[in-house]
């Protein structure tokens, strides 16, 4: 039992507990409030919310990521351009044309010499300097004075019209239309026909291979190309740019590669393809580099284990003379050469290398370029060229 003077020390202690407990609540409360205060001072501020511009039209569903560049259109799309070369009747106009305004000065030395009032020896000696001066070349000129002399002392030439008739008939005889002049690029059953073309460096050798490739893409013939000339710069480079011109594929390796395998290549791609045509482009080998040379018959030998080569075309250049013939010679005992391609007819009034390559070798001059345009290589023509010469 409580007495009164304990009632009073209860209820102050009671009081203070109360006071106590209310102090400790309310400090807690502060000490939550600053801690949540310094949490919040403490992290980071929220990153501000994504403007999320509409994407692009894209090809599927739900583009996700709007492009930064536009798109390209087709109007800003450069596309190939294939060209249409230009028909071998228009180039052959032009060969008669360059023809005569090249080599008209021998025609037409020869006819004054032929139509001059009194022809003695000194006319025969001019005659014969005026041949050998155009590269005819000393054994054919000797045999077309020894049958013009015969003629004019058989038949006689009483004006100029008969010694043009004598002249162009003898020439075109030591030119010889009867040799085939004609290209083998006609596909067999089974495989396209491989031409091979050899030449030294600097006779337009590989821009040959194009402007071939073109006068076959204007006969609506497929062809492939062989860039097996490895060692000069740029030469794969060249022969692919002429490709594209007219949409014919280009066969290329590494520069230094091995040039029998690219041009293996070359053949298998066009067999695999059904083409009519592989011209195969080989490196400009100097006729004094035995090892080179020797390279070149390794080529031709790989080619053939997958298919037979139909042409070996040399190309040399016209205004060369008689280092062209030398050329000539150091190939033919290489490779079977087959036709001669003359480069720079225009560019010289010595178009006796016509008739002089064609008796050294045996075989005929089968086309001719007539200037840097993408069309100036046509087909040789006996009779227009002697036209061409005294026209």
């Amino acid at each position: 039992m409580l007495t009164p003077q304990v009632v009073p020390l209860l209820t102050d202690q009671v009081l203070i507990a109360i006071i106590a407990v209310a102090v400790i609540l309310i400090g807690a409360s502060a000490g939550l409030v600053v801690s949540r205060r310094r949490k919040a001072q403490e992290l980071p501020p929220p990153a501000p919310t994504p403007r999320i511009e509409p994407a692009e039209p894209q090809v599927g569903d739900d583009a996700e990521e709007p492009r930064d560049t536009p798109t390209r259109t087709l109007e800003d799309t450069e596309l190939p351009t294939v060209e249409r070369p230009e028909s071998a009747q228009g180039r052959l106009v032009r060969l008669r044309a360059r023809l005569a305004r090249s080599q008209g000065s021998l025609g037409k030395g020869l006819l004054a010499l032929l139509s001059s009032d009194k022809i003695d020896e000194e006319t025969w000696d001019d005659i014969e300097s005026t041949l050998i001066t155009a590269d005819v070349g000393v054994g054919p000129t000797q045999e077309l004075v020894e049958r013009l002399r015969t003629r004019v002392r058989v038949e006689g030439i009483a004006n100029a019209e008969e010694a043009r008739s004598v002249l162009r008939s003898e020439l075109v005889a030591l030119v010889d239309p009867t040799l085939d002049r004609s290209l083998k690029t006609s596909r067999t059953d089974t495989k396209p026909a491989i031409v091979l073309v050899v030449g030294v460096n600097g006779t337009g050798k590989t821009t040959t291979v194009g402007k071939l490739a073109r006068v076959l893409v204007a006969e609506d013939k497929q062809v492939v190309l062989g860039a097996a000339d490895t060692f000069r710069a740029a030469a794969a480079d060249q022969l692919q740019t002429w490709g594209e011109r007219v949409g014919v594929r280009t066969v290329r390796g590494p520069e230094g590669g091995d040039p029998a395998s690219i041009a293996f290549d070359a053949v298998k791609a066009g067999i695999e393809a059904g083409v009519d045509v592989v011209l195969v482009d080989t490196a400009g080998r100097l006729h004094t580099k035995t090892g080179l040379m020797d390279e070149l018959g390794k080529v031709k030998r790989v080619i053939e284990k997958s298919a037979e080569v139909d042409e070996v075309l040399l190309v040399i250049d016209a205004t060369t003379g008689q280092n062209g013939l030398t050329q000539a010679r150091v190939f033919a005992e290489v490779i079977n050469v087959t036709g001669i391609v003359l480069t720079k007819l225009d560019g010289t009034a010595k178009g006796g290398i016509v008739i002089a390559v064609q008796r050294e070798l045996g075989v005929p001059v089968k086309l001719v370029g007539l200037g840097e345009g993408a069309d100036d290589l046509a087909p040789f023509d006996a009779e227009q060229f002697v036209d061409a010469l005294l026209d």
